[in-house]
């Protein structure tokens, strides 16, 4: 990889915060660094369960309550470690929270849901510090002029996190400039696809920190959050057609040659199995969700992060971008599977994830083995250790979402179409 415009951070610069003074230094000689780190073993060893940390933030700014969740969020979860099965820590920690621009006037307080919160971010970073991690990367193909709302900038600058470029001329896909390449194994719409460097390098590890909020594609949880590493413009996974069959020249070699007869016998036949809205009339339409899906599928094949959390100490109804509220809803969520994750995600926001198509197309491409929220292992993080849930244990919120509106439904609405999961499997 070639020298980033944050290589002349130095340790240093850490030290214009100390969020010791906010929450305390840990207590425990169990956060002393070893030579590795891991993933708590119960997650590790229950790949199929969600776990969920219940959080206490009064206030959506208040900025030591989140920072303090965020340090204990990693203090329970990432434990140094000795023996196999670690992961070293000289290896390069990469990042990447949710982050989009805003696409209104109203006052930032107003705003804060649209991306992963700053100061529960820089507490992962101080945990992950605190056993001895020092390599660390943020990457994001996206609004790279808005990058310092809420602050994302500055806390990288704090702790010496190596920020990309997001922008890259067409020679630079001919040089792999900055630029990893990967072949997905069993492709739909990409055959290969290029994310920022040093993604599926060796010696790194990827932690994948959502944010629980709606979109057009019902909610932006983990599996989407991924998106942001593929370099633009591949990383435009939404505009339909456009995107593939009208992608620029130059792309078209990293496209399934049978891509368009492909996606539309899946589209059809999906359509055929009455996919729920597959006869919505929005912009956004059924085929744009079908490639979407694809797309999300065929890069979901090709990364592999450590852990998949989903900040939702505050969540967001609306767009995604600018129309919106945000509702304090106090928890975080966690798996190292993220498509489960995000069938949690969904139904606590209101939806039927059976409703949401993504799940069931990831389960026919052979990438998920249920869509059935029911079946999903349930743990709650209690004081670090994980206890036994119902998925009825949690309080719904309702996160209105413009995903595939109905004839006479109203633009903004919840996508909870019944589904009967034991008749609709596949």
């Amino acid at each position: 990889m070639g020298h980033s415009r944050r290589e002349f951070l130095t340790a240093g610069s850490a030290a214009a915060l100390s969020p010791f003074s906010l929450v305390g230094a840990p207590s425990s000689a169990a956060r002393v660094p070893k030579a590795h780190f891991a993933v708590h073993p119960f997650i590790e060893a229950n790949p199929q369960a969600v776990f969920i940390k219940r959080t206490n933030v009064p206030h959506k700014m208040d900025e030591a309550a989140k920072l303090k969740e965020g340090i204990a969020f990693a203090r329970d979860v990432f434990v140094p470690h000795e023996g196999p099965g670690g992961i070293p820590i000289s290896h390069r920690v990469i990042l990447k929270p949710n982050f989009t621009s805003v696409r209104n006037k109203r006052p930032h307080v107003e705003n804060w849901g649209t991306g992963t919160d700053p100061q529960f971010y820089e507490g992962i970073i101080v945990g992950l510090k605190e056993i001895g991690l020092k390599k660390f990367y943020f990457l994001e193909a996206n609004n790279f002029h808005s990058w310092n709302y809420r602050g994302m900038a500055d806390i990288n600058d704090r702790h010496g996190v190596e920020v990309n470029e997001p922008d890259r001329r067409v020679r630079n896909f001919e040089e792999s400039f900055e630029m990893t390449w990967t072949k997905v194994p069993d492709p739909v719409v990409y055959t290969h696809i290029p994310h920022y460097a040093p993604v599926n390098e060796p010696d790194t590890w990827l932690l994948n920190i959502a944010k629980w909020k709606s979109h057009g594609m019902c909610m932006s949880l983990a599996t989407k959050n991924l998106q942001g590493l593929v370099v633009k413009p591949f990383v435009r996974f939404c505009p339909g057609w456009q995107m593939v069959t009208g992608a620029p020249e130059w792309m078209q070699p990293n496209i399934h040659k049978q891509v368009e007869p492909r996606v539309s016998r899946y589209f059809e036949n999906h359509f055929k199995m009455g996919y729920a809205r597959y006869d919505s009339k929005h912009s956004l339409a059924p085929i744009n969700q079908e490639i979407w899906a694809h797309k999300t599928c065929d890069n979901n094949q090709v990364l592999k992060p450590g852990l998949h959390i989903t900040e939702a100490i505050y969540g967001r109804d609306g767009d995604g971008f600018g129309i919106g509220n945000d509702y304090l809803t106090n928890f975080v969520m966690c798996s190292k599977n993220q498509f489960k994750l995000d069938m949690i995600g969904m139904y606590l926001g209101g939806h039927e994830p059976g409703a949401v198509n993504l799940f069931r197309i990831a389960k026919e491409r052979g990438l998920l083995d249920t869509f059935n929220p029911w079946e999903v292992p349930i743990f709650e993080l209690v004081n670090g250790k994980p206890e036994r849930r119902k998925l009825t244990d949690f309080e719904r919120t309702p996160m209105k979402t413009y995903y595939l509106p109905k004839d006479g439904e109203p633009l903004y609405h919840l996508v909870n179409d019944p589904i009967d999961y034991d008749k609709v499997r596949a």
